[in-house]
């Protein structure tokens, strides 16, 4: 039986030379695939008190909206600065070269409410962090953070659990 893992292509040197990017646009494009990581990524959180899922921008939108429609939660996106047309709350965070900046409604989420950070990959766990920060601006209290794949020599998860989190993926790759 195949596993998630089973279903992400690899594309040697994309976007820059030297790194091995995992395409999970293959998963989504399987329904045995996706099904399996819509299920096993809620998995690990069944039973507790979800009120929304967030997605990270922007193959977590995908992720978080099926998992959102499975728990009949509401989707929250947060997504990079100057996308939403609402009022928002920003948060800084570094990237490899310089820094980015993320933002969310302000009026997205409530205080007290339990949220579940969605996202298809976990580098350096620097988007997820800034995820993080912002839904806690806003009183959201993070019951985990849930992946499809972690990069694990890139330490994000690492840098989630030293916050406190509760960090669930399906499978890793070595390397860049």
């Amino acid at each position: 039986m195949k596993s998630v893992k089973d279903y992400i292509r690899t594309i040697a040197d994309f976007p820059h030379e030297g790194i091995l990017f995992r395409d999970v646009t293959t998963l989504f494009a399987d329904p045995r695939g996706f099904r399996m990581a819509v299920d096993q990524m809620l998995h690990p959180w069944a039973g507790q008190q979800i009120d929304k899922i967030v997605g990270l921008e922007a193959r977590g939108f995908i992720l978080g909206g099926a998992i959102a429609h499975q728990l009949s939660k509401g989707f929250v996106p947060i997504r990079k600065k100057g996308k939403l047309p609402g009022q928002t709350i920003s948060q800084a965070y570094t990237l490899e070269y310089g820094e980015a900046v993320m933002e969310m409604h302000e009026d997205a989420i409530a205080p007290g409410e339990k949220v579940l950070i969605v996202d298809d990959l976990l580098a350096t766990g620097g988007t997820c962090e800034a995820g993080i920060k912002l839904v806690e601006k806003l009183g959201g209290e993070i019951v985990g953070c849930s992946f499809i794949v972690d990069l694990p020599e890139l330490g994000g998860r690492k840098l989630l659990e030293s916050l406190g989190m509760n960090v669930s993926v399906l499978c890793e790759f070595e390397g860049l």
